[in-house]
């Protein structure tokens, strides 16, 4: 999002220690040479990345004790947030120096230099947390439909704009893509780390109103296209009634949809051209939503992919959107074309992989 106690030693760092204890058992090594034998650098970094883990594991432990006794402070997210990446930059510094400490894949797809699969659980921990801290007020109103009523919004938005039915396609597909970018495909959710972006698209209130006027705007081209759909609409509507509309999941992902994603449906052709990867597509509509200007200044450009941008604020939101943010070397960047800014948004894969696999699973069954 605009992502989510085991109280033991770093499984890297024990394996570590059981491998010189058993070749000092075999008269090879002692403990003290094995020590020496990494440099102040690579000892350094060690003690770093160690420190960052337990210190990862104290936060998910407070908050989950603060969960269980009902008293979690303002923002109980960025804490976590911040020290889940500074354990990731901390196990990026140590690889870099210490290449060795690279190990197996994980399941969360990371690239294994910034993360130590020994500690899935703990991030599937942090994941529990998020869930809970993020949980649906009790009045949201929710969708038995939520991934199809982000496809049927989206198809129904690039027909109205008078686009051909691939790019309608594309658009339903770049559309489910942002629902789980911005919220892992839950509806409804708050934000641990925000008092300002809420429900099913993480918009803050600014947003949603002007989506409300864009959908306000092109509603009578929809309705001639697709009167049911306006049907649907118009009961959401009145179920809606006063409730912030971004807690109902139809008008949030609607109103979402239409403040900035929309206006670009009509540029997917040539998107498709430069970025025939469907995951790179979706990666490009969610830096629509993270840094807007310049990313619409790269489609302008004429290079999208060798577009650079370097002014220290938009890296700033790039790294707060974890992108560059892991380890000196990466934070250390002052400037990155747009092929590079995509190649970092690793984080993002698993999501869009799955908004893939459900599209795919939405168009393949009958309408009705």
């Amino acid at each position: 999002m605009r992502i989510r106690s085991h109280c033991v030693a770093p499984a890297a760092l024990a394996l570590g220690l059981c491998f010189v204890v058993a070749i000092s058992a075999f008269g090879l090594i002692s403990p003290a040479v094995a020590q020496a034998a990494l440099t102040k650098q690579q000892s350094d970094a060690l003690d770093s990345y160690n420190a960052a883990v337990k210190n990862f594991e104290a936060i998910l432990a407070q908050r989950r004790a603060q969960i269980a006794a009902k008293q979690l402070p303002n923002l109980p997210g960025q804490a976590l947030y911040l020290a889940r990446n500074v354990m990731m930059g901390a196990r990026k510094d140590l690889t870099d120096v210490l290449p060795s400490k690279i190990g197996r894949p994980n399941k969360l797809g990371i690239p294994p230099a910034y993360f130590d699969a020994d500690s899935e659980p703990l991030i599937d921990e942090y994941k529990k947390l998020f869930e809970i801290m993020q949980a649906p007020p009790a009045n949201a109103q929710g969708s038995a439909t939520p991934f199809k009523d982000v496809v049927d919004l989206g198809t129904a938005i690039a027909r109205a704009k008078g686009l051909d039915a691939a790019t309608v396609d594309l658009a339903g597909r770049i559309s489910l893509g942002m629902f789980f970018a911005e919220t892992n495909g839950n509806q409804n959710i708050g934000n641990a780390r925000s008092n300002t972006y809420k429900g099913s698209f993480q918009t803050g209130p600014a947003e949603d109103s002007n989506g409300r006027k864009k959908w306000a705007a092109i509603k009578p081209q929809v309705a001639a296209l697709d009167p049911a759909l306006i049907g649907r609409d118009d009961k959401e509507e009145a179920r809606a009634g006063n409730l912030d509309h971004r807690y109902n999941h139809w008008t949030a992902v609607r109103d979402g949809l239409m403040n900035a994603h929309a206006e670009l449906f009509g540029q997917i052709p040539a998107i498709v051209k430069t970025l025939p990867d469907p995951v790179d597509q979706m990666k490009l509509f969610e830096l629509i939503q993270i840094v807007p200007a310049p990313t619409k200044s790269a489609l302008r450009s004429g290079n999208l992919l060798g577009y650079r941008v370097s002014d220290p604020t938009i890296m700033k939101y790039l790294r707060n959107n974890s992108m560059f943010a892991y380890g000196q070397a990466d934070r250390a960047r002052t400037s990155a074309t747009y092929r590079e800014i995509l190649d970092a948004m690793w984080l993002f894969n698993e999501k869009f992989e799955r908004a893939l696999a459900l599209f795919n699973e939405i168009k393949a069954k009958p309408k009705g």
